[in-house]
């Protein structure tokens, strides 16, 4: 019996989308082998891979004069591509918001390759909430600006589009394809696959085409954007099976209605959550109200001694990966695309049941 998993990466993934590919695992479109055992340039799989990008256009509504590229190395590896394939146009110097821990990481690995200028920071006040643009201090000729609209472990999501006049960079790891985004505002976005898109292994980027040419030189050729959309995210083998898994997670979506169905299955998810949190003493949540994610609901016992009971009795009533990153403690419910309604239910009751019993 599939149970209710709410892990922040890699995450749940739709059941449809595992039946099909389970379906498919022996004999892909009757070929009589796996998708996963054919050449990544054969007609057949060329065909899925441009359906997958075909989709992904559609759902995110991208404007023709930005490449989609499917890339190895998670976001991790776009910590490193995006200064590379930056800093080489106008200005030297990259301007970040740092909001938590992926933040911090990519500020770290930016400065490897030129001058960052951290513009506002949330670490005052523990990363609980996401700063407004009015506590800014931009530079004057950035290369870019990059941000992370949603942090995956501290739970703090920007409810707005950051108004730069430099190229807009965001990491959109963990709330990519939840809602509608408009594409034109950026210069570049790029997201693990592993929380709302498919299994971990591959990333997605989309890029506007006037960024291709702007990488320092001696950029490794495995991160060069150009060197991608020219090869069409093939100058070599790419993760094919995550590629193809994905694809199957785009007919899913549009399937369902697309991405604004998500940011109002999203709400209602992360709204019947917060509002049972918010109404409870023995549960609270650390993220200021007008910043908590969507996507991921941190919240904290006011018995830190009962987490190990919870823990283990949520993972024996079948909601499974609660516990919180190792660096903040505490719990963490994961709410992607693929969880559905009934798990939040399953999990706040719960909750309920543990307070009554435990508080």
């Amino acid at each position: 019996m599939r149970k209710f998993n709410f892990c922040a990466g890699p995450a749940a993934l739709p059941e449809p989308v595992l039946l099909q590919a389970q379906q498919e695992l022996l004999d892909w479109g009757g070929r009589g082998c796996s998708v996963m055992e054919v050449s990544h340039r054969s007609p057949e799989f060329t065909e899925v891979a441009e359906t997958a990008e075909q989709d992904l256009r559609d759902l995110l509504a991208i404007p023709d004069n930005y490449k989609v590229l499917f890339l190895h190395g998670g976001a991790t590896a776009q910590f490193s591509a995006v200064p590379w394939n930056l800093f080489g146009g106008p200005g030297r110097v990259a301007d970040y918001i740092y909001t938590g821990q992926w933040a911090k990481k990519a500020i770290a690995e930016a400065r490897r390759y030129g001058p960052v200028n951290v513009v506002a920071s949330s670490e005052d006040r523990n990363f609980s909430y996401a700063p407004g643009p009015d506590s800014w201090q931009q530079s004057e000729d950035a290369a870019y600006f990059h941000y992370t609209p949603n942090e995956t472990i501290g739970g703090v999501e920007f409810d707005y589009v950051p108004e730069v006049s430099c190229p807009l960079v965001a990491d959109m790891s963990s709330n990519i394809l939840s809602r509608p985004i408009p594409v034109e505002k950026f210069g570049m976005i790029y997201a693990g696959a592993q929380k709302n898109i498919g299994p971990s292994g591959i990333a997605v980027g989309i890029v506007r085409d006037d960024l291709l040419d702007r990488a320092l030189d001696g950029i490794p050729r495995s991160l060069n954007w150009r060197v991608a959309a020219d090869a069409g995210s093939m100058d070599n083998t790419p993760p094919t099976f995550a590629w193809y898994l994905s694809g199957l997670v785009f007919k899913w979506l549009k399937a369902r209605g697309g991405v604004s169905a998500m940011e109002l299955e999203s709400r209602r998810k992360s709204a019947m959550l917060y509002d049972f949190i918010d109404g409870s003493d023995f549960y609270s949540s650390p993220v200021e109200p007008g910043s908590r994610s969507r996507m991921n609901v941190p919240f904290v016992l006011a018995d830190d001694s009962l987490d190990g009971a919870f823990l283990e009795q949520s993972e024996a009533a079948g909601l499974l990966n609660l516990k919180g990153h190792r660096s903040v403690g505490g719990m963490r419910a994961s709410l992607y695309n693929a969880v559905p309604m009934e798990a939040v239910e399953a999990l706040v009751a719960f909750m309920a049941d543990f307070e009554k019993r435990m508080g």
